[in-house]
């Protein structure tokens, strides 16, 4: 009888540290410092957008690494990188760079998605999951996981 209590005990409490899909939801920062992604559900699905740059403009750093026309010293940040001409003059601030997550209840992470990275402009399939309501662990990768790009991001606001 003792151990049936135990074993009750012990699945009602695990459930009470379940996660919820939408815990999510909200502000973070990139592992760098350098950009707020504002995480969101449209549809059923979870997305991420840049909506703060610690540097939303390019710097003298930026003119002299990049050798392309829209970069110019005081210039807003845009994806030139990116490989579709009609979106290279697309300003990074506001630019959608996580798509398409889905919740996956039993394993508590988000799944199915993508991540864009401006600085390569490349997509990358990924997967996330929270590590506590403020750190979260983020798996950029090329066909399997195990060649891929981990991040943390920190919840902020």
């Amino acid at each position: 009888m003792k151990v049936f209590w135990f074993c009750l005990t012990l699945v009602f409490s695990s459930l009470s540290f379940a996660g919820n899909a939408d815990d999510l939801l909200g502000l973070w920062l990139n592992e760098e410092g350098t950009a707020k992604i504002e995480i969101y559900k449209q549809d059923g699905k979870f997305f991420g957008k840049i909506v703060w740059l610690k540097d939303p403009t390019y710097t003298e750093k930026d003119v002299k690494d990049e050798n392309h026309p829209s970069v110019k010293l005081g210039a807003q940040k845009v994806d030139f990188k990116n490989p579709d001409a009609a979106h290279q003059n697309d300003p990074i601030l506001g630019l959608v760079i996580l798509r398409n997550f889905n919740y996956d209840a039993d394993d508590e992470e988000w799944v199915d998605g993508k991540i864009y990275d401006p600085k390569k402009g490349a997509d990358y399939k990924a997967f996330m999951k929270l590590e506590n309501p403020d750190k979260l662990y983020l798996r950029g990768y090329i066909g399997f996981s195990l060649i891929g790009r981990t991040s943390y991001w920190s919840r902020t606001k």
